[in-house]
């Protein structure tokens, strides 16, 4: 295959730029500051503790299995699902939280058959997901209005955990948890703002694989995890 020459593009960029209000690099879009704000009335007045019940509620709509327990008890209640599932294989990301709240020794401890993503062997992890029977992430921001796990797909963390495995578990910390999608886009555009490093993949997982756009009739299982499972760990 030849590769072509890219020319122009700074003109053809500058031409963008001035034609939607002269944006630039050193220019950032300025976010509206609207006289009505309602998104931030839902759930207004809701503490953590009440988050982690509205979470609960929403889960029994999307189909998810709910799980709330403390670092002290977590590798119990994941082995718990592993048997409910009929895990024999997992999956994992490669973040540092496995390591802090001691499930990455427990994992390998488990006997079953384990493997944590390894961006030096991307086709490897890959095809280890594909047969996986359970993908395993931790939360970066939880919404507790839709049951909605937030995913940075940084390094160390493919999308295939989440994506390929027959089953999926979503570790959340009590402390992601955030109302809803106003916070969780606020959270982001903090860490734009503070010139922090954010992922160039952010997901937005809900429940398990979901389709019903075929009669209303309800699949599940078509383009990802059948089953999936959210463990709330107290951390705050």
């Amino acid at each position: 295959m030849t590769l072509g020459n890219i020319e122009n593009r700074e003109r053809f960029l500058s031409n963008i730029r001035d034609k939607i209000g002269g944006l630039s690099a050193d220019k950032p879009v300025q976010k509206p500051n609207w006289s009505t704000q309602p998104q931030y009335r839902v759930l207004k007045d809701q503490n953590q503790d009440q988050l982690i019940k509205v979470l609960k509620d929403q889960c029994k709509h999307i189909h998810t299995d709910f799980y709330h327990t403390d670092e002290q008890h977590l590798d119990e209640t994941l082995n718990e699902i592993f048997e409910e599932y009929g895990v024999r294989s997992i999956v994992y990301t490669c973040d540092s939280r496995f390591q802090d709240h001691k499930v990455d020794t427990s994992l390998k401890q488990s006997g079953l058959d384990t493997w944590e993503w390894d961006d030096n062997e991307k086709e490897a992890s890959i095809q280890f997901s594909e047969k996986a029977d359970v993908g395993i992430t931790f939360s970066d921001i939880t919404l507790a209005e839709s049951g909605t796990v937030v995913l940075f797909n940084g390094q160390g963390k493919g999308r295939s955990v989440s994506l390929l495995p027959q089953n999926y578990i979503a570790i959340i910390p009590k402390s992601t948890i955030v109302k809803r999608m106003t916070q969780a886009t606020e959270k982001i555009h903090k860490q734009v703002e503070n010139g922090e490093d954010i992922s160039s993949c952010i997901n937005f997982i809900t429940g398990p694989s979901n389709s019903a756009d075929i009669e209303m009739n309800l699949i599940v299982g078509v383009h990802g995890p059948i089953r999936a499972a959210y463990v709330v760990v107290d951390d705050i």
